[in-house]
């Protein structure tokens, strides 16, 4: 069979904004010979994330999985200490608990936002729990104020794993300003990147402080040694990439916006197929297209087939891989069977700025293809 497209289409291809301006922030860069240790870009950078964030303070940081290590710990979380996170989420999430000590405890999503469920974190909820890490998947905020309550009633650290939700809102407000502290992406694969980085947004200054500190083997501003730190630096190149991506950041939106409607239009009708919306009223960034089907795994066949990569996101969840799978005792005292659902069903298609309507309209002739019924498709 002869693949409908000649090169992959990819979930996550990297959009690049006005390549001019970037290389001239590097030649800046290596015209004042300061490549690292917190330079005028990544200061620039980090100004400009707390100000789309409506945040006091921003660190930015050399990826999101160290993000969210360095929140946590400049949050109090520590060896032992349980934190209640989604299973249906990246690896990093509880990764970055586990590396730092902490104990993931999976909790199930509801299956409207696919995000947490704060009916089941409240069950989940022990002497032993620290704190709540909720995840915005796929941009869709998850259920702040409930979250909040939870954590406001039990005293406990409230973080947000926003790697997929930079430029989405929450009853208005963006996201970036709720809980102690939320965490962005912007990796090659995010729709707005800095090659590789993250950033810590807060309202807290002592958090900031911390998080300052410990992001740089834990020296204050006056290079004293005051906390346990690594090196979690962003490099100005990388801040050269995300001042020049933020600079594209509504273009970039609005691609994703006519995807998303493309897709909306060429999966109308299509049997046993459903789009993921983003929430009712807020603003959203429209970085992924995902749909749900019990044909699931046809259809990525089939569209690999046709050079098409799209993306199990999430699959397996993450209680069911390791070092977790083999600790369900530890790690999932509760069943999670909606988590287990959505990951059969769940499949991310390929959006950005490097797909338009031709190739959208060619991806849905595939899912519909492979969603007919087999002797349907022999007579085809």
């Amino acid at each position: 069979m002869q693949p409908l497209f000649a090169e992959h289409l990819h979930v996550g291809r990297p959009n690049v904004g006005d390549r001019g301006r970037f290389l001239d922030r590097i030649n800046g860069a290596l015209d004042r010979l300061w490549l690292a240790n917190n330079g005028p870009l990544v200061q620039e950078f980090e100004a400009q994330v707390a100000a789309v964030a409506q945040a006091r303070y921003c660190v930015p940081v050399a990826n999101a999985t160290v993000g969210l290590q360095i929140a946590a710990k400049a949050a109090g979380i520590g060896p032992g200490d349980e934190v209640i996170v989604p299973s249906f989420t990246s690896p990093a999430t509880p990764h970055a608990m586990e590396w730092i000590g902490a104990v993931p405890i999976f909790a199930d999503v509801d299956t409207e936002t696919v995000t947490l469920d704060p009916h089941h974190v409240e069950r989940l909820i022990t002497p032993r729990t620290k704190a709540i890490i909720g995840v915005h998947v796929f941009g869709r905020p998850c259920h702040i104020d409930e979250l909040s309550a939870l954590a406001d009633q039990h005293g406990l650290i409230l973080l947000f794993d926003a790697a997929q939700a930079l430029g989405c809102t929450y009853h208005g407000r963006p996201i970036g300003g709720f809980g102690d502290a939320e965490i962005f992406s912007f990796h090659a694969t995010k729709y707005l990147n800095s090659f590789e980085g993250g950033a810590i947004v807060t309202n807290d200054p002592d958090l900031a402080e911390a998080a300052r500190a410990m992001r740089n083997l834990g020296l204050d501003e006056h290079r004293e040694q005051t906390y346990l730190g690594i090196n979690g630096r962003m490099t100005e190149a990388s801040a050269a990439m995300g001042l020049t991506s933020l600079e594209s950041m509504q273009d970039f939106i609005d691609v994703n916006r006519r995807n998303a409607m493309l897709y909306q239009d060429g999966l109308a009708g299509v049997p046993g197929v459903t789009l993921r919306r983003q929430a009712p009223g807020e603003r959203a960034n429209h970085q992924y297209v995902v749909i749900e089907t019990d044909a699931r795994d046809a259809v990525h066949d089939l569209l690999l087939e046709h050079n098409v990569l799209s993306r199990k996101y999430f699959y397996p969840g993450c209680h069911d891989i390791e070092p977790y799978r083999s600790k369900r005792a530890r790690h999932t005292p509760l069943p999670l069977p909606r988590t287990e659902a959505l990951c059969d069903r769940v499949l991310s298609l390929p959006t950005g700025t490097s797909i338009g309507p031709a190739e959208i309209a060619g991806i849905c002739d595939i899912i519909r293809t492979a969603c007919l019924p087999l002797r349907q498709r022999l007579a085809a």
